[in-house]
């Protein structure tokens, strides 16, 4: 305990973890994988009204968990709200306020103010969707109550550190995930082409649909951006990551990085958070004179090539170094091929170190390699020995939703449930 803080006061104070949870399953993942924060969404009021979402006991249930864990919970209340939505949001907050979560998320300023009147204990933080992306701004819902302002994801690092600089109030950005093409956002194309609302947490995703552009007067004839015979995904842009940017971002005195995915697995959950907090407790390993030149800073090369494995759509930094390209979209597909997937999550650990009980997400066969995941950068590859259900009959294949016992080649250190187990993928 002595070593740790003492090398802890030679390093540079490390920004909050904040992770997607858009189940129970994806918290206990996220928290399992070393998240320090998770942000959800109850049935109404969030942007993610396709995810499974909390009701007012899963909320409860959530922040008990969470809190036990040690890890703050955040709820999205950040729909752009029209009179209708005001219908029990009251209610809907005091409810929050007393289920004990650490703040809400919110863009609106209708529902800022009557948060700020109904629940003024209550911590508000802003959401992305409200397009902070100067100081002025920033000063601005500052003086509003806000006590975190989550940055517009159209910055460079040279804005974030100037917007630092000249604001109080906690800092959150955008690190990991999916990008819209609207400014933050703020997309009306699903409203028009499905009628579902982006904004009222309905997004169809028409982005990532595949289209061909053709002239009015020259019937039959197509765009240059045309690809191949299935048309272009000519607003498809590739996935935030920043994970290669975490030394300026830390250094720039962010307080909190937040990964997107509450519609994502909870593989790609697990992985990404898995990675990010790996990569942060390595630059907390650094000693103080490492940061007088955070632009130096490397992260190690496997890091960036674990991250890789967990998909969706390529990488992009976006703005943080520089305004994106052709080169950040994806022309020929809705997303990249996966290098790897899931097999399975452990649910029980037994006194033989080589059997497990698991439960199956993807075809298993006995004799295939596997790869656990530790909660580190860590990885064990094993053999699948054998399997039985639950009946204790050996079974040669396993399908998803199987809930077995699992025989290793190799007994795994240190294996915890709610640890993911992975493979590489068959080249079809």
């Amino acid at each position: 305990m002595k070593e740790k803080q003492v090398k802890k006061s030679t390093a540079q104070e490390l920004p909050e973890l904040l992770a997607p949870a858009g189940s129970f399953e994806k918290l206990v993942t996220a928290i399992h994988y070393g998240a320090d924060a998770v942000y959800l969404s109850g049935k109404k009021y969030g942007l993610r009204a396709k995810a499974v979402n909390f009701d007012e006991e899963g909320i409860r249930r959530a922040v008990n968990y969470a809190h036990g864990c040690r890890v703050r919970v955040y709820v999205t209340v950040n729909i752009i709200a029209h009179n209708d939505d005001f219908t029990g949001l009251e209610n809907y907050l005091l409810m929050l306020q007393e289920a004990g979560v650490d703040a809400i998320i919110v863009s609106d300023p209708g529902i800022i103010q009557m948060a700020a009147a109904v629940v003024p204990d209550l911590p508000i933080h802003l959401s992305t969707q409200a397009n902070v992306t100067n100081r002025h701004s920033a000063q601005f819902w500052i003086s509003q109550g806000i006590s975190r302002l989550n940055l517009a994801r159209e910055l460079s690092l040279k804005e974030i550190r100037s917007i630092r600089s000249g604001v109080a109030a906690e800092l959150e950005v955008f690190t990991h995930g999916a990008l819209c093409i609207s400014y933050s956002g703020r997309c009306m194309l699903s409203n028009y082409m499905t009628g579902r609302d982006a904004n009222q947490g309905s997004c169809a995703h028409p982005c990532r649909y595949s289209y061909a552009l053709m002239e009015e007067k020259r019937p039959g004839e197509f765009f240059p951006v045309y690809e191949d015979e299935r048309g272009t995904y000519i607003f498809n842009s590739k996935d935030l990551c920043l994970l290669e940017c975490l030394p300026q971002l830390v250094a720039a005195g962010v307080n909190s990085l937040k990964i997107e995915g509450r519609m994502k697995s909870i593989f790609y959950v697990g992985g990404v958070v898995r990675i990010y907090r790996a990569a942060l407790d390595y630059l907390n390993s650094l000693d103080r004179d490492d940061w007088k030149n955070p632009e130096q800073i490397k992260i190690p090369t496997h890091f960036i090539e674990e991250i890789e494995k967990t998909g969706t759509r390529g990488m992009s930094s976006n703005f943080a170094v520089e305004k994106p390209g052709p080169e950040d979209m994806l022309y020929n597909s809705s997303r990249v091929d996966q290098s790897y997937e899931p097999v399975a999550v452990v649910r029980e650990t037994t006194n033989d170190p080589k059997e497990i009980i698991v439960e199956i997400r993807n075809v298993l066969h006995t004799a295939e390699q596997i790869e656990y995941m530790h909660p580190s950068i860590e990885l064990d590859a094993t053999i699948v020995v054998s399997m039985r259900n639950q009946k204790g009959i050996n079974i040669e294949r396993a399908n998803p939703g199987d809930r077995i016992f699992m025989s290793l080649a190799d007994s795994i250190p240190g294996i915890q449930t709610n640890s993911i187990f992975r493979r590489k993928k068959l080249i079809q």
